[in-house]
């Protein structure tokens, strides 16, 4: 009976450890991806001229599409990079709740099973669901 519940608690740890070093490697992909479209943008951009800040003059909106960003990437633009950057860092605490709900399904834990469905699926409805404009 001990070794059935410290199996338990060993997969509760390993699940646990797991969505930790998940949430850290998410982050950290996207702060190097991040920063090497910054680094790309600034050696792009670094020969523009200075803006004058009296004239404000707007620019078209990019990169807001999956496909934008996938054109970007695949033109080697900065901006492009930057997004991707921006959209594995939103990525990362969805899979986190997705790996929260594969852990519960493991330990057959209904309550939790169903109020992380509802979490995930709340999410998934406001980013792809939500109001397009």
């Amino acid at each position: 009976m001990k070794t059935n519940n410290s199996k338990k608690h060993l997969a509760d740890h390993d699940i646990e450890q797991f969505i930790g070093l998940q949430l850290r490697w998410g982050v950290l992909l996207s702060s190097f991806i991040v920063l090497a479209g910054g680094i790309l943008y600034l050696v792009q951009s670094g020969s523009l001229p200075l803006p004058h800040y009296q004239l404000f003059i707007g620019e078209k909106a990019g990169f807001t599409t999956g496909r934008q960003i996938w054109a970007g990437l695949m033109d080697l633009k900065a901006k492009g990079i930057i997004e991707l950057g921006v959209m594995v860092l939103i990525a990362t605490p969805i899979l986190r709740i997705f790996f929260s709900l594969i852990g519960f399904i493991l330990e057959k834990d209904r309550l939790y099973i169903g109020i992380t469905l509802i979490v995930l699926l709340v999410m998934m409805f406001s980013i792809f669901g939500g109001l397009k404009v």
